[in-house]
């Protein structure tokens, strides 16, 4: 039982479809104008269309509810036509005027015979090289001029047991949804097989391959060889073998397709923005006639988890794996695997499942509090999947603290044992119901607002596991009725059948290979572990009503419009300023972001350990007298959620709670700039965390560049470089408190507060908690005058990574600006990084197959007036690295020179004005936006005209910002394999060269 909520009508907040797209906004606003509402806007497509032919009556059980008495989700309707094929469809305004459509095939890699690895992969891609209606290479540009953006809106995805195609249609119309239907049905019926095609679209795929390959991937390989021995699983990994993807032809993979793209095979899911008659007659209308030949091929067996021959029955220890790789982290996976077996998805089965969940989650507890209090483990968990139709498993991950992992392991079953024989305390059950409840209940509350492609995802993610679908109020009456059944006894007994497997395996991955012996392990599993008598964590009871106050209440000192819309601003007589925006437009959803100082520019060189701890254990450390055990007492119950961002130029704590919770969130919030609480705990298990992960980044060139990009792009600027081991080390909590205790002392508060709450209450609960706050140091002035700087655009910047010899990567910059006052610009110049990005893709990718897929983004910060820039990165062999920044520095100089043409234009622009369209119709957008806008008016003057910035671009302007941005040399970073050295010329031929 898969799904959520029920769909919400076409509901739009005003201000993206008035005042963002006009002239009408100026920095003071106006009284009586410019409000920020929500309205029901006139469907001009909702009309009557002829019923579809196979859609399914309403007293007929649809077909994805047969053998099922869970209650249907009325919103959905059903087909199903005389071929075959499936469909669900269902009315959804979230964005308003975008339709989700996804086209699911019931074959993926487990379809694939001995000589076909790769191939449904593989016949993915194809279906975007060419088809009935789109010419080669043509799918993307189309559907990014229609609004789509390439790798978001429209995708694609291969997995173990389907395929599935992707559209997420912005600014939809009957006419934009059929031709978009009609190319997808192209696409899915009539794709162009030819040997040229897989040619030119293997070379892509062995890209793909190369760029998800190494460490990672062996890894992946070698544990899921282990885990799943015996069954298909364990051999076919979607993205196929060199061999095989190199042998393919045009014939091959059109008898891969001729057996399964089949209508029986496929299912539709459309969610969106028109009357779903609509949506129906259009399903028919391109797939009825969709005729193949011949019986369809049943599906491959795929194989049941089997214990080797002589394995005890009483715990059937099977397949152990020591996996030695240097530069990981140890760790530890033990599966119990049964097998998997269809099942009426019936009320009763569903109840058994949150039972499974909250068996679960008990022992998760558990093991996260011996984690937390210094155990052997750093980190623990239990997890139960049911896998692609191959296995229903109960599996155990344990990461060692160190590189004892006899004992980290004997720790964590020692805790699992616990729970297998003792059922849990009533008190135990009780929190754990409560945090479950929250979340069915949350779900109940939102149901208007999730988005449509959730919706489509769901329905073809419930056939791939061959279960129903629900709406949130279904989940939330089963959640009742199995905690009205839940005994202590009745989860001791789920928590023995999940414990419980027809084989048990096991991988241990390390560093070392002397660490561990395969024997070693499955001596270590096959012995007998006493029960944890301390694995149970004591009642305790920590309520909000007995924590100190902030302070004594502050004192209003003015309060009135923001100049905009319905948004308030109130300041109080300790300086805090808050804007609030209350409306119903997204109930259950209430957005709280507080900002205060510098950000990174806060920081002295020395800090750089501290950041990443920051980030990781500031809010873990507690408050007051309370750490991190008792602040999760506290938030049981209840939507509480912390989350620390450090910005160019401001911190910020960020939640998104619900208006029952909001006072309590905001106590927490200000609590932790008054009285903050200094738990080692949370900050030494940080350092191990870190300490662990380190010499992970060296084994890829991807990592590198996640570690060391912006310590150099920045100049080597000491605030980004990334801890090292010694550096953590000497790190201590004394070090913690000293850099962080005055940060959350200094400089202004703004709080905004945008959503589903009461604003009268809000006030006062802000007067008791942000007014309350004593009055704020000053930001030192040295601070204030510092500003960032991009490294020297001289000679290349050459890191190395110790992973595979034909595995490298590349970054090129061009400074660009910062700041408020050039926020339209840098609307501007993203459509010109769109530009540049779609050139690189058709060099890199399309036209040399060098690499899988290069990407351009603009960053322009707006809480600091430096540091922004134009980046470009991608991964390829190590002889192409030279190719890529030949063609960057290609695309950049003919850019200063020829502006874009306006069909290149329009394939970057549309697809950003439909994003920014679609995100604007939210609560959180119009906060992100107004953030900063207390103390700086031009984040407001900056929302005049905000989609005319992305209509209409002028090839005029994309010259002049090109001849602004691009026309200087650009900053540059290689990374390559240790030992190799960074060539200085072309290879032989271009990046095409020796394939």
């Amino acid at each position: 039982m898969t799904g959520t909520s029920r769909a919400l009508r076409r509901l739009a907040l005003l201000l993206p479809l008035t005042l963002l797209a006009s002239q009408g906004l100026t920095a003071q606003g106006s009284a009586h104008g410019g409000d920020v509402r929500v309205a029901v806007v006139p469907n001009p497509d909702a009309q009557q269309y002829p019923r579809p032919e196979s859609l399914q009556a309403e007293d007929e059980t649809p077909w994805i509810y047969e053998g099922s008495d869970v209650p249907r989700d009325e919103e959905w309707a059903f087909g199903k036509l005389e071929n075959g094929l499936r469909y669900g469809v269902r009315e959804n305004g979230v964005p308003p005027g975008q339709v989700s459509i996804r086209v699911r095939i019931d074959a993926g890699s487990l379809y694939e015979d001995d000589d076909e690895l790769g191939y449904a992969h593989l016949l993915e891609h194809m279906l975007f090289r060419e088809s009935q209606y789109l010419g080669v290479a043509e799918a993307i540009p189309r559907w990014q001029k229609l609004g789509a953006t390439f790798g978001s809106d429209t995708n694609a995805e291969t997995s173990a047991t389907h395929t599935v195609y992707k559209l997420d249609l912005p600014n939809v119309t009957p006419a934009k949804f059929e031709e978009s239907m009609k190319l997808i049905s192209g696409m899915v019926r009539a794709p162009v097989l030819s040997d040229a095609n897989v040619d030119a679209e293997v070379p892509i795929v062995l890209a793909e391959k190369r760029e998800r390959g190494g460490v990672a991937e062996r890894i992946y390989e070698a544990r899921t060889r282990t885990l799943f021995a015996g069954q298909r699983l364990a051999d076919r990994i979607t993205i196929g073998t060199e061999e095989t993807l190199t042998s393919a032809t045009g014939a091959s993979v059109q008898n891969f397709y001729d057996r399964w793209y089949r209508p029986e095979n496929t299912v539709i899911s459309v969610v969106g923005d028109l009357d779903p008659m609509l949506l129906a007659s259009m399903v028919e209308k391109y797939f009825s006639g969709w005729e193949v030949e011949g019986e369809p091929v049943a599906a491959p067996d795929f194989g049941d988890p089997v214990a080797p021959a002589g394995a005890d029955p009483a715990n059937p220890v099977g397949e152990v794996a020591v996996i030695a790789e240097p530069n990981v982290q140890r760790f530890l996976t033990l599966a119990y695997l049964r097998p998997w077996r269809q099942v009426n998805d019936t009320i009763v089965y569903n109840e058994g499942r949150l039972q499974e969940q909250l068996a679960l989650q008990l022992i998760n507890r558990r093991l996260e509090a011996r984690a937390r209090s210094g155990g052997s483990f750093v980190q623990a968990g239990a997890g139960e999947i049911k896998l692609s139709r191959s296995t229903h498993m109960t599996v155990v991950q344990v990461a060692p603290l160190g590189n004892d992992w006899e004992a980290a392991l004997q720790d964590a079953r020692a805790v699992i044992s616990d729970a297998l024989t003792n059922p849990p305390t009533r008190e135990e059950m009780d929190r754990e119901l409560a945090e479950m409840e929250v979340a069915y209940t949350d779900l109940v509350e939102q149901r208007s607002v999730l988005p449509a492609a959730r919706f489509a995802d769901e329905l073809v993610n419930a056939v791939d596991i061959r279960e129903t679908i629900a709406a949130p109020e279904t989940f939330l009456m089963v959640f009742n009725s199995m905690r009205a059944k839940a005994t202590p006894e009745s989860v001791l007994q789920e928590t023995r059948e999940l414990f419980t497997g027809d084989v048990i395996r096991a991988v241990y991955i390390t560093p070392d290979a002397g660490d561990a012996t395969e024997q070693g392990v499955r001596t270590e599993l096959l012995e007998d572990v006493d029960a944890a008598g301390n694995a149970r964590l004591a009642a305790q009871t920590v309520s909000f009503d007995d924590l100190p106050p902030i302070g004594e209440p502050g004192e209003i000192v003015s309060r009135g419009s923001h100049g905009i819309g319905e948004v308030e601003r109130i300041t109080f007589d300790n300086g805090v300023t808050a804007l609030l925006l209350a409306n119903e437009y997204e109930p259950g959803r209430t957005y709280v972001k507080v900002r205060f100082g510098k950000g990174y520019l806060a920081f002295e060189p020395e800090d750089a350990a501290y950041i990443s701890l920051g980030q990781q254990a500031l809010f873990a450390a507690g408050l007051g007298e309370l750490g991190q055990e008792e602040l999760d007492r506290l938030r049981t119950g209840r939507k509480l959620s912390w989350q620390l961002e450090i910005g160019d130029g401001t911190f910020s704590f960020f939640s998104e709670t619900r208006r029952q919770d909001l006072a309590d969130q905001l106590y927490l919030f200000a609590a932790k700039l008054n009285m903050p609480h200094w738990d080692p705990n949370p900050i030494t298990r940080a350092k191990a965390l870190a300490s662990l992960g380190y010499e992970q980044y060296s084994a890829s060139p991807g990592s590198v560049v996640s570690r060391d990009l912006n310590y150099y792009l920045y100049d080597q600027n000491p605030v980004f470089r990334t801890p090292t081991p010694e550096m953590l080390e000497a790190a201590d909590v004394e070090g913690f408190r000293e850099v962080w205790q005055p940060i959350l002392e200094q400089g202004p508060v703004e709080i905004l507060i945008f959503g589903d709450f009461d604003r009268e209450e809000a006030v006062e609960d802000l007067r008791r908690t942000f007014g309350a706050l004593p009055d704020r140091k000053p930001i030192p002035q040295e601070v204030l005058a510092r500003e960032y700087a991009l490294g020297d655009p001289g000679e290349t910047v050459v890191r190395y990574h110790n992973g595979e010899e034909n595995q490298a990567a590349a970054v090129i910059a061009w400074p660009a600006g910062a700041g408020r006052g050039g926020m339209r610009t840098s609307r501007q110049l993203a459509i010109l990084t769109e530009v540049i990005s779609n050139r690189l893709l058709d060099a890199m990718r399309e036209k040399f197959g060098a690499s899988y897929s290069p990407s351009v983004r603009m960053d322009w910060p707006t809480d600091v007036e430096s540091g922004g820039s134009i980046l470009a990165f991608a991964q390829m062999q190590p002889k192409d690295v030279p190719v890529f920044f030949a063609e960057a520095d290609r695309i950049a100089a003919d850019l200063t020179k020829n502006p874009p043409t306006a069909e290149e234009l329009q394939r970057a622009a549309e697809p950003l004005r439909s994003y920014y369209e679609r995100l604007s119709s939210g609560n959180y957008f119009f906060m992100s936006e107004l953030e900063g806008s207390t103390t700086d008016m031009r984040r407001m003057q900056a929302l005049r005209g905000f989609l005319q910035d992305f209509q209409q671009p002028s090839s005029e302007r994309m010259l002049t910002l090109a001849q602004l941005y691009l026309a200087d040399p650009a900053w540059r970073m290689a990374v390559l394999p240790e030992g190799q050295e960074l060539a200085t010329q072309l290879p032989p031929g271009g990046a095409a060269a020796g394939r």
